[in-house]
């Protein structure tokens, strides 16, 4: 029982600093990606400190890793 409280918790805490994207959010991103001719897979979007990191985006110019804050504004674009 010890082990399974102990798993339960360990889940529990994965799961709330892994937070996805709504489908609001995930529009509004989508929109502005398409803005900077950017794309995003759905499950590369994570909650990041009040803001979205995204992960993999894949733009005309490039793959980058893109932060933004909780306004949805860039603030770290950086290239893989």
């Amino acid at each position: 029982m010890k082990k399974l409280a102990a798993l339960a918790l360990v889940l529990a805490a994965t799961t709330a600093s892994a937070q996805e994207a709504d489908e609001a959010t995930v529009e509004r991103i989508n929109a502005l990606l398409a803005e900077m001719q950017c794309e995003v897979d759905p499950v590369n979007i994570e909650a990041d400190d009040g803001g979205w990191e995204l992960d993999d985006v894949f733009c005309a110019d490039g793959q980058y890793d893109i932060k933004l804050d909780a306004n949805f504004e860039v603030t770290e674009k950086r290239k893989e």
